[in-house]
């Protein structure tokens, strides 16, 4: 069943989890902005019976997350991802798990970690932490299952704040 939340949503409802297997992911905090780039292979050519006009047909895709935000000390999220900075070959992969506002997940194992920012900036800025996600192979899609509007939340329990029941 897809997601049922409809409308628009503010960015922040989007999470990000990271981890070394799906079984290992946590939140990283103090993220504030990222963004997404698709790398789409097209391959084309121009065959006699088309008269000139190109055929093309998708071979590949990518992902690429870049994500920004701040370097927290001693939060696991985001200790994992500076942990990744000077690695190198496999051992710079891990596993990024994207949680859409409507519920649905998109989860990349194995994904490369590229750090990008660990630390500079001018000296009264708070110490950042900025990295790409890649793709490394098909990532899984999981559409969500349950509803996660809050018309449906409020319906289970009679539409009642149950949170100021007896506090008046």
């Amino acid at each position: 069943m897809p997601g049922t939340k409809t409308g628009v949503y503010p960015v922040y409802e989007n999470q990000f989890k990271v981890g070394t297997s799906k079984e290992s992911l946590k939140t990283i905090a103090d993220m504030a902005t990222f963004s997404v780039a698709l790398d789409n292979g097209v391959e084309e050519w121009n065959p006699f019976d088309q008269k000139g006009w190109v055929r093309r047909l998708m071979t590949s895709k990518s992902v690429t997350i870049s994500i920004a935000g701040k370097r927290n000390y001693g939060d696991e999220g985001n200790d994992y991802v500076a942990g990744m900075t000077l690695k190198n070959g496999r051992d710079a992969e891990g596993c990024l798990q994207w949680t859409f506002p409507d519920g649905a997940t998109l989860v990349f194992e194995n994904a490369v970690f590229n750090v990008t920012n660990w630390g500079g900036g001018d000296s009264t800025n708070v110490i950042p932490l900025e990295f790409d996600v890649m793709s490394n192979g098909k990532p899984t899609y999981t559409e969500a299952t349950e509803p996660t509007s809050l018309q449906n939340e409020n319906s289970q329990d009679g539409g009642q704040d149950t949170q100021s029941q007896g506090n008046n």
